[in-house]
């Protein structure tokens, strides 16, 4: 990130805790993603200090005379948030100085930023109609605000078909929980033909998997609560931005609304981040033999993962994702087998949200909120041993047939 930017509170933010890039500078790509991980965000050492302070638990801070420098009030700025912000920053976006990190307390708080921040009364936004759940509340609220919004499906890149006039195109890939792909590239081109924003949802695929502002974004946005900090402690979300006028509304609406995330689960956050690409290389690797071992299943129907050759979605995600995720989808017969499925795994917790080290799984279908059918399992793949998680897949499966 600059050293410096406008702060949305009526002075000059200059950022404080100087670090030292994992790229040097150079392009991105020079430094591996496993030391890219371990390193970023890590301040200059300074001798007797820890490689990473701990938290700054601060409401304020020592500000005579002018309000100026860095660190002025707890809900604009904070240390720990700013080593957070830039190990997030050499993720998303390695070897750029032109962009910017912001943290929330929530993914929905940083989905809100952007779509609140950019869009007024009479514009228009696309989102997707296969989304993230929450996505339909959203949508009754921005129709409250006189915003239009118009909706189609991830695959096939349909929301084209509605993208003329919007002022914001917002794109989930892979989609949650279906694991349809988009051509974001094609997609980013013609949303800045028409004029519009685009924003992408990275949660899926983590900033290892892809990386949204190089095929052409303007935004990316994730939950950092799932395969960022990857151990299901932590509500965190984040916006990473290169429209320096766009993210000065963003940070404006942080500031507002005060969505800010707590210097415990900022510090928390970033000691995660140094075991992502451990975490995420293992997770992945299980995930496509845990859906090559479901794919000779004949109960299981409708089997989604992006990394198999024969998933609708391979091709295009072979050439915009560098991984493929740690979440497969399928369908089971009805309800109550996918229930007793569920009630016979021993290795996989019956819980939401995906992206943690212990697997989890849950019948989507329960909350009501996507377009799935009753037997519809999402099952985020953990840090098991692959043999053992495919061996308690397969004896549930045998545990549960009629």
């Amino acid at each position: 990130m600059n050293d410096s930017a406008t702060d949305t509170g009526g002075g000059t933010r200059q950022q404080g805790q100087h670090s030292r890039a994992v790229d040097g500078g150079n392009a991105a790509g020079r430094t591996g993603d496993g030391t890219r991980a371990v390193r970023a965000g890590l301040p200059e050492p300074v001798k007797h200090e820890p490689t990473l302070p701990g938290p700054v638990f601060a409401a304020h801070f020592h500000l005579p005379g002018d309000p100026t420098g860095p660190y002025t009030y707890g809900r604009d700025e904070n240390p720990t948030w700013t080593l957070l912000e830039r190990a997030i920053g050499e993720l998303e976006a390695p070897g750029r100085d032109d962009v910017e990190t912001l943290v929330f307390a929530s993914g929905m708080a940083a989905i809100s930023s952007v779509l609140f921040s950019q869009l007024r009364a009479g514009d228009a936004v696309v989102l997707p109609s296969d989304g993230y759940q929450v996505l339909p509340l959203v949508r009754a609220q921005l129709e409250a605000y006189g915003v239009e919004v118009r909706t189609a499906p991830t695959g096939g890149d349909a929301q084209l078909d509605v993208l003329d006039g919007a002022k914001l195109l917002w794109i989930e890939t892979p989609s949650n929980p279906g694991l349809d792909v988009c051509d974001v590239r094609r997609l980013a081109e013609a949303a800045h033909a028409r004029g519009a924003l685009v924003a992408v949802d990275n949660t899926l695929a983590s900033p290892l998997g892809q990386r949204p502002l190089e095929l052409g974004a303007d935004f990316s946005v994730a939950s950092g609560t799932k395969q960022l900090t990857g151990h299901g402690d932590i509500l965190l979300g984040y916006v990473t931005g290169r429209d320096a006028e766009a993210m000065t509304a963003v940070r404006r609406w942080r500031k507002i609304v005060g969505a800010i995330p707590g210097p415990m689960e900022a510090w928390l956050a970033h000691r995660s981040i140094a075991t992502l690409e451990l975490r995420v290389e293992r997770q992945n690797a299980t995930a496509l033999k845990v859906a090559e071992a479901l794919r000779q299943r004949s109960e299981v129907s409708g089997l989604r993962y992006p990394g198999l050759p024969d998933d609708p979605s391979h091709k295009i995600a072979s050439q915009q994702m560098r991984r493929y995720g740690c979440v497969v989808s399928f369908t089971l017969p009805t309800r109550a087998r996918a229930d007793r499925f569920l009630d016979a795994l021993r290795l996989v917790d019956d819980a939401t949200s995906f992206g943690g080290v212990r697997s989890t799984a849950e019948r989507r279908g329960r909350w009501g909120g996507d377009s799935v059918p009753e037997g519809f399992i999402r099952l985020s793949v953990g840090a098991e041993d692959p043999e053992d998680l495919v061996t308690d897949l397969l004896r549930a499966l045998d545990e549960s047939a009629d």
